[in-house]
């Protein structure tokens, strides 16, 4: 990705972006897909983004799709005028739903799948990638890890109440839901949702996570250098992993972490 270029003007089809829908829950899910020039089947990359999704990851879409790739960006359920209620099973469940439904679309080539995830859409991919074998390589950028978060809201009422705070300061796009309630299905599923737990299904998978510096969302010695440590010593044996010097957003990273992922794909997703 050192050079970047338009693809030519006689490639047909011509480059798309449609707006894309999904079923999941009784609810349909809203989605912008990136299709890239060229009568494909292309490689598909799902993109599921973070809690509330305020970074929604498009200018890594446009980078996907400059590099051969589709790339699709969706809204869970209860999220940003989707209808149905916000919550972390739902995110599962739609994140799901969304890699399982791209498969049967004949512009994509469900051989080459993969799924990069943002803060909360980095656990949802790690998830999904470890309950879905048709997920070729899977990556999580700044993963939010459910597991040591809700324990240390079971250990300590203090770090409780700051993530309720927390989560409450950002639910206006959210739909039926609270802190309170969001805090609570963490504690309920500690064991389950721990990122760490996922190392022996994720062993046979090409794994990329990405860690930041300055990151008080995520900061990297809860959520980063503790996961990378549990795949190594499983082994995850194609674990890459890195820790940029950078905030929750990749706000001053965003080219580093395309180059970074797509590098990635090419490594692990093609023939």
């Amino acid at each position: 990705m050192t050079d970047v270029y338009d693809p030519p003007a006689t490639l047909a089809p011509p480059a798309s972006t449609p707006a894309v829908t999904f079923e999941s829950g009784g609810h349909r899910l809203l989605g912008v897909l990136h299709l890239p020039a060229g009568p494909g089947p292309h490689p598909i990359v799902v993109l599921p983004h973070g809690f509330p999704g305020n970074e929604r990851n498009f200018d890594l879409a446009q980078a996907l799709r400059r590099a051969g790739y589709a790339a699709l960006v969706f809204h869970y359920r209860g999220s940003w005028g989707v209808g149905g209620s916000y919550s972390w099973r739902h995110v599962l469940e739609d994140a799901a739903r969304v890699v399982k439904a791209v498969r049967a679309d004949s512009r994509l080539d469900p051989a080459r799948l993969g799924v990069v995830g943002h803060s909360m859409g980095g656990f949802a991919a790690l998830m999904t990638a470890a309950a879905d074998p048709a997920v070729r390589a899977v990556a999580s950028v700044a993963g939010f890890d459910v597991g040591p978060s809700a324990a240390a809201c079971l250990a300590d009422p203090a770090v409780r109440a700051a993530y309720v705070r927390d989560f409450e300061g950002e639910l206006l796009p959210l739909r039926d839901t609270s802190g309170a309630a969001l805090v609570a299905e963490m504690e309920a599923n500690a064991q389950e949702w721990s990122l760490a737990s996922l190392a022996p299904r994720l062993a046979d998978r090409p794994v990329l996570l990405i860690g930041t510096g300055r990151d008080p969302v995520t900061p990297a010695e809860t959520h980063h250098h503790p996961l990378v440590r549990a795949y190594e010593a499983y082994p995850v044996p194609r674990l890459e992993h890195h820790l940029f010097p950078t905030d929750h957003a990749l706000s001053d990273h965003r080219l580093t972490l395309a180059h970074t992922v797509v590098d990635f794909l090419n490594r692990t997703l093609h023939p």
